[in-house]
C-alpha cells in the first residue's frame, strides 16, 4: 500500500510510529505497519561525496555560483576538450571536427554584440589586474559593479580597456575603503613608469565616472558602506545611489598603516602615528595636503620620540613624495600643535598630552 504525498510527514498515519527513510527507493515507511508514507522522495542533499577538492570538481557537474564579474554572471556552458566520450572511449575523428566547430562557434554566440564583447573585455582585464594585485574578491566584484553601472549611465564606446579598468578598481578601492593609488594599478597592468599618457587618461576617466555617476558622499561612516548586491541574469544592475555611498577621502589611519607595512616598523610606531594623527585632527594641516605625505611625516615624528632611527629619504620613496614634502609637513604638524613628552624611566617615552 503506498500513498502520495507532496509533505514530508515524520509519523505515521495510522499507527504514530516514527519513519524510515529508504535512500535507494527514495521512500518512507512505517516500520510498525508497513505503511508506505511516501515514494519517489526528492533528495536535496549532494549527488556524489568527496573527500577533497580535487575529487569535488571532477564530480560535480554543475553549480550555483554567479558573479557580477562575468559578462554573463557565469551562467554559460562550455564544451570540453577532451578526445573521449563519457565511458572513456576515443572519440571519431569526424566527430571530432565537429565537436571543434561547435566549440568555437559557441564561443562566438556567447558574445555576439559589440557591447557584450567590450563588456566581456574590460571585465577579463579587471579580473586580471585584481589577481595581479592580489585584490580581495569584495574589490574586484564592486569594480564590475560599477563599470556595469557606469555603462548603463554613459557610453563606453572608444574608451580604452585598460584605463577604464584600472579607473573601476580605483573607484572600488575607495568604495571598499583600501588604500591603492591609481599609479600603482596601471604599474600593475605593465605599463612603464615612463609612460605617462595611460595614468593620464585612466585619471580623466576616473573623473567621468565620479561626475556622471555622482556616487561620492560627504561623510565617512563604515555603516553606510555595503557590498553591492550581484543582480540575476533577468535583471539589469541599478545605479550606485545614496544608498551604496563612497567615502570622499580615506582615513588618516589607513594610510600610516600602509605605509608601516611597507616599511616593516616596530608596531609601536604605528601606534603612536595613529594617536598623534587623532590629537591633531585639524582641518589646517589637513586641508589641501597629499594624504600619504601626511601620513609619512606623522610616522617620522612618532620615529623620533621613540629614538627608533628613521631616514626621510626611505619613507618618502615608500610614500612617493620628496623628503621636502615630509619636513614642510612635520612643521606644519609642529607649528599647529603643541605636543608635550613626558619620560618616565620605566615605561619610556609617552605622549599623553597634545
Amino acid at each position: 500500500m503506498s500513498i502520495m504525498t507532496s509533505e514530508f510527514n515524520s509519523r505515521c498515519p495510522e499507527c504514530q510510529s516514527l519513519l524510515i527513510h529508504d535512500h535507494c527507493k527514495g521512500e518512507h515507511i512505517c516500520p510498525g505497519c508497513g505503511y508506505v508514507v511516501m515514494e519517489q522522495g526528492l533528495d536535496y542533499g549532494p549527488e556524489s561525496h568527496s573527500i577533497d577538492s580535487e575529487e569535488k570538481s571532477k564530480n560535480t557537474r554543475a553549480s550555483g555560483y554567479t558573479s557580477v564579474s562575468l559578462h554573463d554572471y557565469g551562467l554559460r556552458t562550455e564544451i570540453g576538450l577532451g578526445s573521449r566520450d563519457y565511458s572513456g572511449k576515443s572519440i571519431n575523428h569526424q566527430i571530432a571536427e565537429q565537436m571543434n566547430s561547435m566549440r568555437k562557434w559557441h564561443s562566438r554566440i556567447r558574445v555576439a554584440s559589440p557591447k557584450e564583447r567590450r563588456l566581456s573585455n574590460v571585465l577579463s582585464k579587471i579580473n586580471e589586474i585584481c589577481s595581479i594585485m592580489s585584490l580581495s574578491k569584495t574589490v574586484m566584484e564592486t569594480a564590475a559593479m560599477l563599470y556595469r553601472n557606469y555603462e548603463t549611465m554613459s557610453e563606453a564606446k572608444g574608451k580604452s580597456i585598460a584605463c577604464i579598468a584600472a579607473a573601476s578598481i580605483y573607484l572600488a578601492c575607495k568604495r571598499c575603503s583600501i588604500v591603492r593609488s591609481l599609479e600603482e594599478i596601471v604599474r600593475a597592468e605593465g605599463i612603464q613608469e615612463s609612460d605617462r599618457s595611460t595614468l593620464k587618461l585612466a585619471s580623466k576617466y576616473y573623473r567621468m565616472m565620479v561626475i556622471e555617476m555622482g556616487v561620492f558622499t560627504t561623510h565617512n561612516s563604515s555603516d553606510d558602506i555595503s557590498t553591492p548586491s550581484i543582480p540575476s541574469p533577468s535583471q539589469s544592475p541599478q545605479p550606485v545611489n545614496h544608498h551604496t555611498p563612497i567615502p570622499v577621502s580615506l582615513s588618516i589611519d589607513q594610510y600610516i598603516a600602509k605605509l608601516t607595512n611597507m616599511a616593516k616598523i616596530d608596531t609601536k610606531v604605528e601606534r603612536l602615528a595613529i594617536d598623534l594623527a587623532h590629537k591633531t585632527n585639524s582641518n589646517l594641516i589637513a586641508d589641501g595636503k597629499a594624504p600619504n605625505g601626511l601620513a609619512a611625516a606623522y610616522i617620522y615624528l612618532a620615529a623620533l620620540l621613540l629614538g627608533i632611527n628613521l631616514l626621510q629619504m626611505d619613507i618618502s620613496t615608500l610614500a612617493g613624495v620628496t623628503e621636502v614634502t615630509i619636513r614642510n609637513r612635520c612643521k606644519d604638524i609642529m607649528s599647529s600643535c603643541k605636543i608635550k613628552v613626558i619620560i618616565k624611566p620605566a615605561a619610556g617615552i609617552t605622549v599623553p598630552e597634545v
